[in-house]
């Protein structure tokens, strides 16, 4: 079961168990993600003992601030889930708090994340109405993603393994900087922002030349390095990392409706790899 509190459109929870055998075939024990998101890998391998450490990142400092109040004003942020009624008023209420998040605490930033998170169609947080419509005349209520019991025991259960999660809010090429290159037996995925659809679904997305820049850092700088990337299969990107080996897969995920989306995932030349990964791959 996905062990993350968060929704995310492409999420790539599916690819657990491949990303898993990745790991543990190159004998890693820190696991990196520099845009973390919902993070549900990251936690997944933790929990199960298959890492010792994770470090996420996520630049969109409203995602920060979830993950921040989950890790380091829990009983707060679990206080607010409890007490807040999830209604069309309190979504309104919430997206306020997005328009001027100078003006609230971590914690107020976190919790209004989440909770656009849990109640906007397919997780989009800040491009998608509430589940239902503002007139919940829709099929579904604003408040039918939001299992607060469930989502609290999420909550408590990546908080309680804290001192073996590293969170940063830095800009990917500063965190491969300054984080990642110091790193030691680590495994690094990036899932950057799609590269067709990015604009459409993300706060923070890439236009080309940002995909560019990215993919220039990773080849140069991490070429000694373990890391796969994933994006949507478009040529442009395809191009941009040419020089090292990529894999095509299907993977299906929820907007409105469900659907089935061709992405590729390329992989940094020190990655050993097994001989049976594309029928990994097509059991998504």
């Amino acid at each position: 079961m996905n062990p993350s509190p968060l929704r995310y459109p492409g999420g790539k929870y599916k690819l657990y168990k491949y990303v898993e055998t990745l790991v543990e075939m190159n004998d890693c024990t820190t696991y990196i993600e520099p845009f973390c998101g919902g993070s549900a890998i990251s936690f997944e391998l933790l929990f199960n003992g298959v890492v010792k450490k994770v470090i996420i990142n996520d630049y969109d400092y409203t995602v920060f601030c979830f993950w921040n109040a989950v890790l380091n004003e829990t009983d707060l942020f679990i206080e607010k889930i409890q007490k807040t009624e999830v209604t069309i008023q309190e979504w309104e209420r919430q997206k306020e708090i997005r328009k001027n998040p100078k003006q609230h605490s971590l914690l107020e930033i976190g919790f209004s994340t989440f909770f656009l998170n849990r109640t906007n169609r397919s997780g989009i947080i800040d491009k998608a109405g509430p589940i239902g419509g503002k007139s919940q005349t829709g099929n579904y209520g604003i408040d039918c993603r939001f299992n607060k019991d469930k989502l609290i025991k999420q909550i408590r259960n990546i908080a309680s393994n804290k001192e073996h999660i590293q969170l940063y809010n830095m800009e990917a090429l500063d965190f491969i900087d300054q984080v990642i290159l110091k790193t030691r037996k680590s495994f690094t995925f990036f899932d950057p922002p799609y590269y067709g659809k990015g604009p459409g679904l993300y706060t923070n997305f890439y236009n080309h030349g940002d995909h560019l820049n990215l993919a220039n850092n990773i080849m140069d700088k991490l070429k000694n390095r373990k890391w796969i990337v994933t994006y949507d299969n478009v040529n442009e990107i395809k191009n941009m990392y040419k020089k090292v080996e990529s894999i095509e897969f299907e993977l299906q995920y929820t907007l409105q409706e469900k659907k089935s989306a061709s992405e590729v995932m390329f992989f940094s030349k020190q990655v050993e790899r097994p001989g049976n990964e594309n029928l990994l791959i097509k059991k998504l």
